[in-house]
Order: C-alpha cells, then sequence, then structure tokens
C-alpha cells in the first residue's frame, strides 16, 4: 500500500529549481493540495503509522505542518495545537529559540494548548535538517510528552532524522528522498 502511496506522492510534488534561493530544489507539496482523495490518503497511513503510539494531541509545525496535522487530529478524534512563530499566537505562551545558519528563530505556542503530561506527535510536511522539528519537541517537552514526529517528505541526506531520534525513535516519513 505504502509504495503505490509514495508513487502518488512523488509524482504530486512539484520541483522548483532555485526557490527560496540559488541552488536549493524545493520539494513543493501544493499540488497535493488539489486532490481530495490523496490528502485524505496520506492522513490515513499516517495515522497507521503511529497505531501503537497513545497520542493525546497532534501539533503541527507552521505553517505546512497545519496542512496534514489538523486532518491526523481529525482522524484520531484529538486536537489540533499550532506551533506558530514568535508574536503570532494573542494569549499567553510558552516559547522555544533555536538556532538558525544565520542566527536564531523562536517558535511559541498557546500556553492552554497543551495538557500537562500528555503524549503529542508532533508533525511537519518536510524533514530537512530537523533543527526546527527538535526546537518543537523541546516547546512541547515543556509540558508533556513527544510520541512520535511524522512527516511527508524526508531529505534523508540532511541527517535530521538523527537529531530527532535522540528525543524519539518513533520518525516516521511517507517518502524519503536519498
Amino acid at each position: 500500500m505504502f509504495s503505490d502511496l509514495e508513487n502518488k506522492i512523488k509524482s504530486a510534488i512539484r520541483d522548483v529549481p532555485n526557490f527560496p534561493k540559488p541552488g536549493i530544489l524545493f520539494k513543493d507539496i501544493t499540488p497535493i493540495m488539489l486532490d481530495a482523495v490523496l490528502m485524505d490518503e496520506i492522513a490515513e497511513a499516517i495515522v497507521l503509522q503511529f497505531k501503537e503510539a497513545k497520542i493525546d494531541a497532534v501539533a503541527g509545525i507552521e505553517s505546512r505542518g497545519y496542512l496534514f496535522g489538523v486532518l491526523i487530529a481529525q482522524k484520531l478524534k484529538v486536537p489540533f495545537i499550532m506551533i506558530r512563530k514568535e508574536g503570532k499566537l494573542p494569549a499567553k505562551t510558552i516559547k522555544q529559540s533555536y538556532d538558525l545558519e544565520y542566527g536564531t528563530a523562536t517558535i511559541e505556542v498557546h500556553d492552554d494548548a497543551i495538557v500537562t503530561n500528555s503524549n503529542v506527535l508532533i508533525h511537519d510536511d518536510l524533514l530537512a535538517t530537523g533543527g526546527t522539528a527538535v526546537a518543537a519537541a523541546k516547546l512541547i517537552q515543556q509540558k508533556a510528552n513527544v510520541v512520535g514526529f511524522s512527516f511527508v517528505i524526508e531529505l534523508a541526506f540532511l541527517n535530521g532524522a538523527n537529531l530527532l531520534q535522540n528525543i524519539n525513535k518513533n520518525v516516521q516519513s511517507l517518502i524519503t528522498y536519498s
């Protein structure tokens, strides 16, 4: 089943050369959004990857992590937690800063969005170096447990999964580019 789905996803993804800067080959998932059946199949496949985990909530990383994160949460019938860039949430937040190639960034979540000691699955569309996902895990771990990480795409040559496995061994991607 997954190899058929993998082929469907790969054929739907659009490669955009030199975006957002020269030398980058951007994997654009927006064409997937035009296929409601494929979106549902992706969400269902991710849920199946975590069928053994006790998941109390799904946290999606801004912004493309919301696209499937909400669908996954709905299928699991659990809350969806929005992890946003600093300054975008109106109520009391908890924050986590992390290093970028040139500088730092901060992400945050509403303080009341995470139930203490709950089990949270972290989702994003793409795993590259893993820096943002590690920061998201540290943010969640301020109040709860990370039960795993889910991604539609993994750029394995950037070794991001290695960082995440130090937090939780359950790192899943539907497709991988080596």
